[in-house]
C-alpha cells in the first residue's frame, strides 16, 4: 500500500495521468515551493552559472568592440594615401609562426583544463606556463613586426590603413597580454589555494577568454592579412 492508503498498481496509475510525459513533475498548491526553480528550497542559481553568465555577457561586448575595429579596418583598407598597401606589410613566414604559437597555446590551456578536472596540481600548472610561454612568443613576434614596420616609416599616421591596422591588431595584442597577466595570476592562486570552487570558476572564464582571443585571430589573420594579400 502506497502513503495514500491505495495499491501500488493504482497508485502508479495515478502518477501517469499526472504526469504522462514522466517528467517528474506534480500538480504544486498555491505558494508551494517548486525545486529547480531558483527560490523557495533549492535557493538561487548557483555562483557558477551566475559567473559564466556574466562574463558571457562580458564576451559578447568584447566581440562588438572588434566587430567595430573590424569594420574600420574594412573602410579604410584602401585609404593608403600613395602609401604601403597590405602586400608591402604581411611577411607570410612571421604571420604563420604567430598563428601557430596562439592555436597551440590554445590547446595546451585546455589540456591544462583538463588536469584542472582531475584535481592534478603539478599537471595543471605546466601545461599553464607552456600556454604562457606560447603566449608570450605570439605577442614578441607582434612587437617585433610592429618595431619593424615603424622602422620603414609605416606608423599609424601614414594613412588611414595604417591606423586601422594598428589599432585591430594592436588590440588583440593587448588582450593576449591582460589574458597572460591573468593567466599567470590564476598559477599563483591554484599554487596557493589549490582547487578552490571559485578558482575553478575563475579558470572556467579563462579559457572562455583565451579561446575567444584564438577566434579573433583567426578572424584576422583572414580579414587583415590573407585577403588584401593575394595576388
Amino acid at each position: 500500500m502506497s502513503s495514500r492508503g491505495l495499491p501500488a498498481s493504482l497508485e502508479a496509475i495515478r502518477r501517469v495521468r499526472e504526469d504522462p510525459h514522466r517528467l517528474g513533475h506534480r500538480p504544486h498548491a498555491p505558494g508551494e515551493a517548486v525545486e529547480g526553480a531558483g527560490h523557495g528550497t533549492t535557493g538561487p542559481a548557483s555562483k557558477r552559472i551566475l559567473v559564466g553568465y556574466g562574463f558571457w555577457i562580458f564576451l559578447l561586448s568584447d566581440i562588438v568592440i572588434f566587430s567595430c575595429f573590424f569594420a574600420a579596418f574594412a573602410v579604410q583598407k584602401h585609404a593608403t594615401a600613395g602609401g604601403p598597401t597590405m602586400t608591402d606589410i604581411v611577411e607570410i613566414d612571421r604571420l604563420a609562426w604567430q598563428t601557430a604559437m596562439l592555436l597551440l597555446s590554445s590547446y595546451v590551456c585546455m589540456l591544462g583544463f583538463a588536469a584542472m578536472n582531475v584535481r592534478n596540481r603539478l599537471w595543471t600548472q605546466i601545461f599553464l606556463a607552456i600556454t604562457g610561454l606560447f603566449g608570450l612568443a605570439f605577442l614578441l613576434l607582434e612587437v617585433q613586426e610592429f618595431i619593424e614596420l615603424a622602422e620603414r616609416g609605416f606608423t599609424p599616421q601614414r594613412s588611414g590603413m595604417l591606423t586601422a591596422f594598428f589599432g585591430l591588431v594592436g588590440l588583440h595584442g593587448v588582450h593576449v597580454a591582460a589574458g597572460g597577466l591573468w593567466l599567470a595570476t590564476m598559477m599563483a592562486q591554484i599554487q596557493v589555494k589549490g582547487f578552490r570552487r571559485e578558482i575553478i570558476h575563475r579558470m572556467i572564464c579563462f579559457n572562455l577568454f583565451w579561446h575567444a582571443l584564438d577566434i579573433v585571430w583567426i578572424g584576422i589573420f583572414t580579414i587583415v592579412y590573407l585577403i588584401p594579400s593575394r595576388p
